[in-house]
């Protein structure tokens, strides 16, 4: 996993980065939000949807509901970049879009568009 700072239009915001699902229970999310706010003493983070792994967009198994409550619980705004076309589950995509009619947690096509979102959040 790799944890790069960038500053937004003045926001700092973490990008987290990487090929394997190193944010995946409730406890490593609660990690990374430590860690960034402890680096930077930011609570932005673009997550690159790689390193939450395929559990969490699986909504039975109840992984995403738990890392997003963490990050809520501890007022870190999240963005989740990545491609999501080739899920099918209404769900989820109900999911997705509810997710991003709120202030905590958006689901963007592309590190650039979370960027953006943070920045402005």
């Amino acid at each position: 996993m790799n944890i790069e700072y960038v500053n937004v239009n003045g926001t700092d915001v973490a990008v987290v980065s990487g090929d394997t699902a190193e944010v995946a229970t409730p406890q490593s999310a609660l990690d990374l939000a430590m860690t960034v706010n402890y680096e930077s003493g930011g609570s932005r983070i673009a997550l690159d949807k790689r390193v939450l792994g395929e559990d969490f967009f699986i909504l039975s198994t109840g992984v995403a509901g738990e890392i997003l409550q963490k990050f809520v619980n501890y007022r870190v705004k999240a963005a989740i970049y990545g491609d999501y076309s080739h899920y099918t589950s209404k769900p989820l995509r109900d999911f997705l879009y509810e997710s991003n009619k709120g202030k905590h947690v958006f689901f963007a096509a592309s590190r650039a568009e979370a960027l953006e979102w943070l920045a402005q959040m």
